[in-house]
């Protein structure tokens, strides 16, 4: 939901600035949108992502693939008045050897991930991936809970297209984290024991 603000001029990070500190917003299209809080289904499916990436939010050649900065609900500028905050975000540390510290991070991500929700899907699906395509953002992947969908969209050419897609019950080496063999199940709620998934 958008926030007011003064619609003489488009937002920019400091605008974000001046907002209640537990307010989660982004800039989307030169607006402060709101985000909702997440469920708890979104916020399950955004640990058990976050964990099953983790092997490579680590240096290369240490026990695991590594290779990768990775965090959630980071701050990332693309333009002045394109500011969103990620459900999951990586960076290869080839391109960003250091751990990434500023508010916003202003370098290009490698990988992002949004969850869909009723109040962020054309957000999430139009704005935000016209935005990343525009920038190259090599990997985006869009989680749809309501349809149990991951779809992975590869930057190639100047586009997205679409480079896989993976539902409950497969086990699936997705790009750009291929080494490792996913449990899409997990993502929507079955149990990580359960072989099937």
């Amino acid at each position: 939901m958008p926030i007011p603000h003064s619609k003489s001029r488009l937002a920019t990070y400091e605008d974000l600035l001046r907002l209640p500190e537990d307010v989660r917003a982004e800039i989307i299209g030169g607006e402060i949108v709101e985000k909702a809080a997440p469920t708890f289904e979104h916020g399950r499916t955004q640990r058990r992502l976050g964990a099953q990436v983790e092997p490579f939010e680590r240096r290369s050649g240490h026990g695991g693939p590594g290779g990768w900065w990775i965090g959630s609900e980071v701050d990332v500028e693309y333009e002045d008045h394109e500011l969103y905050r990620h459900d999951l975000v990586g960076w290869r540390r080839d391109r960003m050897p250091e751990m990434p510290r500023d508010r916003p991070v202003r370098i290009r991500p490698d990988w992002v991930c949004e969850i869909l929700s009723p109040s962020n899907w054309a957000n999430d699906t139009v704005a935000k991936f016209r935005t990343l395509q525009r920038h190259g953002v090599p990997h985006y992947w869009i989680v749809d809970l309501e349809h149990a969908v991951l779809t992975v969209y590869r930057f190639h050419d100047g586009i997205y297209g679409v480079a896989a897609v993976a539902q409950p019950g497969e086990r699936a080496r997705l790009e750009p984290f291929g080494e490792l063999e996913m449990q899409v199940g997990v993502l929507f709620g079955q149990d990580p024991d359960d072989q099937a998934s």
